[in-house]
C-alpha cells in the first residue's frame, strides 16, 4: 500500500514539473508565431475588383 502513495506523489511531482516547464516556455515566447505574419500576404487569395 505504501508503494501506491509513493507512486502517486512521484507522479504529482512530475506533473507539477511539466506544468512549470509549460508556463516557463509560454513566458519565454516559445509558442509565438514569427513565421506566419511574414508570409500571410503571399498566401492571400483575394481577387481585385477591376
Amino acid at each position: 500500500m505504501s508503494a501506491i502513495y509513493i507512486l502517486i506523489s512521484v507522479s504529482f511531482l512530475v506533473a507539477v514539473g511539466f506544468l512549470a516547464a509549460f508556463i516557463w516556455s509560454i513566458k519565454n515566447g516559445q509558442y509565438d508565431d514569427d513565421y506566419s505574419p511574414g508570409v500571410r500576404m503571399l498566401k492571400d487569395n483575394h481577387k481585385s475588383k477591376q
